[in-house]
């Protein structure tokens, strides 16, 4: 078993066809394991997130870090809070939509940068900062355009913040790391959520090994195909 805490076929495939890089690439994975900076729940839950990520769905390694998760102690409802908290991501098609559409829309192309909000919408522009800690001002067109959809939107997005199934200052890192995701790298969010970690009382450490973690999901290439070439080869007798 390596220091990750688990073992399956595709290692035994990377040990076996090449142990030269199998050794190497032991030593990448397992390094955020080795300083217990985060603790081993905290770890998984993180990398049950990334699997689980819209922009990458890898069900090879969401069941290992599942697994993991529950031997380390981590409840349904931590799991659950977890795809709550990833499953906003389809949101910032908006993010990075809208101030698009604003800027070469006749509608919004000579319009304050922030619209004129009625009554309600200014409520619902304060709940949302209340509970979240930022705005951005694709919010406002937003809001301005939609107050339904931006009401639904924001329900959506603070429901896993209105408990304390998980604490804030993971439910922080899990956003570090579904943005900075080598499948998504969404900078403004990335940003957004090291500073409120911080705010939570982050250490830089912690981040960084968030930052570990997350770089190590390029592995993902190996859970899926590996599977696929010994099924391809065993089919033609090899």
């Amino acid at each position: 078993m390596n220091k990750s805490g688990y073992w399956n076929s595709t290692l035994d495939y990377l040990l076996e066809e090449d142990p030269e890089f199998f050794e190497v690439y032991k030593r990448f994975v397992s390094s955020p394991y080795k300083n217990n900076v985060l603790d081993a729940k905290s770890r998984e839950l993180i990398n049950v997130a990334l699997s689980a990520s819209p922009t990458c769905l890898c069900k090879e390694t969401l069941k290992i870090h599942m697994e993991n998760a529950v031997t380390h102690g981590a409840t349904e409802k931590e799991i659950l809070e977890v795809l709550k908290l990833v499953s906003v991501l389809g949101m910032h098609t908006c993010s990075v939509g809208v101030p698009i559409l604003s800027e070469e829309s006749e509608q919004y192309r000579n319009r304050p940068i922030e619209p004129d909000l009625n009554d309600n919408q200014k409520k619902l522009k304060g709940n949302f900062i209340e509970k979240m800690g930022y705005w951005n001002t694709f919010r406002d067109i937003l809001l301005a355009n939609d107050e339904d959809f931006f009401e639904s939107y924001s329900d959506y997005l603070t429901n896993p913040w209105e408990t304390e199934v998980l604490s804030s200052k993971l439910k922080e890192f899990i956003y570090i790391a579904i943005d900075s995701s080598t499948t998504h790298l969404f900078d403004v969010g990335i940003r957004v959520h090291i500073r409120n970690a911080l705010k939570f009382g982050a250490t830089f450490e912690e981040i960084m090994d968030v930052l570990k973690l997350t770089s190590a999901q390029g592995v993902n290439t190996f859970y899926v195909s590996i599977p696929i070439l010994k099924e391809i080869l065993s089919s033609k007798g090899e």
